[in-house]
């Protein structure tokens, strides 16, 4: 056993076919949790599960729009009948289909990144939590960004959800703390991820911004995966309601904001 070990727990990770989101998954179910691979595409949530049952560990694989209400709900049950329970859950899915100053930005699309970045959150909590506190028990981990700490010209909608979301983080820990429910913020910079593509994949502007971060690199997802294990596990005990930003060093770097 050690600080770290996560066996007998169930991890439900929203987002986690691919990115931070299957690292995630994966590094969850080395260190022994069974975990619950979600996205919207059945056939890419059945290849990582495959890839973590290969791995050695333990994982059911469900597809899962989580901008749907009933699906998110779907998901929870479909947990529960496999796994008879829920102890960690990972808000991880986000969107963010605009690129371009606010005043460019539809209203539809804004709707949209808030829809998805923030109110699905909120619908997987509140199906979640009331059983953690039955049992005295559980860890919520939202996935947030360092945008949500800077403005931004072009991503400015994604940012204020990012925002959000730490702050949801903050009103859910002082609301189920009591009851030993652990949620915390993770905030990365640059991850090296589908998601994150237009950020990194020009080679020069990906050296520009490694530059920018103490480190001189940007990041993996196992660097993210890393930060959630150690919140979900014993070794994050006693840290609640915070938001630990992993990036690099990039926000304290000096220079120009990373987005």
């Amino acid at each position: 056993m050690t600080m770290f070990d996560l066996s007998g727990k169930v991890a439900l990770i929203t987002g986690s076919s691919r990115g931070i989101g299957k690292s995630i998954a994966m590094q969850m179910a080395l260190h022994g949790a069974r975990v619950v691979v979600s996205s919207r595409k059945a056939e890419s949530c059945e290849a990582t599960a495959a890839e973590i049952s290969a791995a050695g560990g333990m994982a059911l694989a469900r597809a899962c729009h989580v901008g749907h209400k009933e699906e998110l709900q779907a998901l929870v049950n479909a947990t529960l009948e496999h796994w008879g329970r829920i102890d960690i859950v990972v808000c991880n899915a986000a969107a963010n289909p605009h690129f371009g100053p606010s005043i460019t930005t539809p209203d539809e699309v804004f709707d949209k990144i808030i829809h998805t970045n923030l109110h699905s959150h909120v619908w997987l909590c509140n199906m979640t939590l009331p059983a953690m506190a039955e049992r005295k028990d559980g860890v919520v981990i939202i996935v947030s960004s360092v945008g949500g700490f800077i403005g931004s010209g072009y991503l400015g909608a994604y940012c204020i959800s990012k925002a959000a979301d730490m702050q949801l983080a903050r009103n859910l820990a002082v609301e189920w703390g009591p009851h030993n429910i652990r949620v915390n913020c993770i905030a990365p910079g640059i991850i090296r991820t589908h998601f994150s593509k237009a950020l990194w994949a020009n080679s020069e502007r990906a050296a520009a911004f490694a530059q920018r971060n103490p480190l001189r690199r940007l990041g993996d997802p196992d660097d993210v995966a890393g930060v959630a294990v150690m919140l979900a596990s014993r070794a994050g005990n006693f840290i609640c309601g915070q938001t630990l930003v992993v990036d690099g060093g990039g926000l304290i770097g000096g220079g120009e904001p990373l987005l």
